[in-house]
């Protein structure tokens, strides 16, 4: 849903769902009361994550090396220099969008459905600068792109989908890449036991295993190229694993 204060699940304990449909606990009314509830302000997201804001540093230095990786890969794709439209779905405030997507798009759309974090992004130096580009207030189960992306970056916010509008949310993705376009996903994994998704009743959110994210990914035509985990964070803090996932339509 927001890249900022959903990256808190690497911080916060889940619950294993009581079945193996976590999905369908989830209530978006309640998601969006929960991110409501949390103030748009730069300082007080990095509070979220944890009061550690060595956090924001390693995740975009992880992001930027995933990327620049991924581009090695794409026949077409330019390795160097910044690609022409980018869009930063679960954008938050800007975190991600600041801090890396504008330093690789030239232009950057930004999907978010809380408005008042969509308010600090309209009033941003880079939105007036014209780096930041459409602003859609919406949820992405509700989001329909108008235009072909080189590069839709998804982060910390597919867990307040339900695994039907994940599919489907993908499919329109994919539907709107250029020919060199990919989609990242980057998002916590689920540590659960018995290998389940978990579900965390604060946000009303779900933590998905990688062998649910890639079924997704097969049922909405896309293939993951490559995929990693984000390195770097100390281990004694024992977050939940961070997994990159850069995918392009099936041939």
């Amino acid at each position: 849903m927001d890249s900022e204060p959903v990256a808190a699940q690497g911080y916060s304990e889940t619950k294993p769902a009581p079945a193996a449909s976590a999905d369908s606990n989830i209530d978006h009314a309640a998601s969006i009361r929960y991110w409501n509830s949390v103030p748009a302000n730069a300082n007080v997201m990095l509070g979220m994550l944890g009061n550690y804001p060595w956090y924001t540093r390693i995740d975009l230095r992880g992001s930027k090396s995933f990327l620049s990786k991924v581009r090695r890969l794409v026949p077409r794709c330019p390795t160097e220099g910044k690609l022409k439209q980018g869009v930063d779905c679960g954008a938050g405030v800007g975190r991600v969008t600041e801090g890396f997507l504008s330093h690789v798009c030239e232009t950057v759309d930004a999907v978010e459905p809380v408005e008042k974090f969509t308010q600090v992004m309209q009033e941003s130096v880079l939105k007036k600068a014209g780096v930041v580009g459409d602003i859609y207030t919406v949820g992405l189960e509700e989001w329909y792109p108008e235009k072909k992306y080189d590069l839709i970056w998804t982060q910390f916010c597919v867990g307040h989908l339900t695994d039907a509008q994940l599919v489907e949310y993908f499919v329109r993705c994919r539907q709107h890449l250029t020919d060199s376009g990919l989609v990242v996903v980057k998002e916590n994994m689920s540590t659960d036991p018995n290998g389940l998704d978990m579900y965390d009743e604060e946000d009303s959110s779900v933590t998905r295993t990688d062998e649910k994210f890639k079924e997704i990914f097969r049922l909405a035509g896309l293939a993951v190229i490559t995929s990693e985990l984000q390195l770097g964070f100390p281990k004694n803090f024992k977050l939940l694993p961070v997994r990159f996932y850069a995918l392009r339509p099936k041939s």
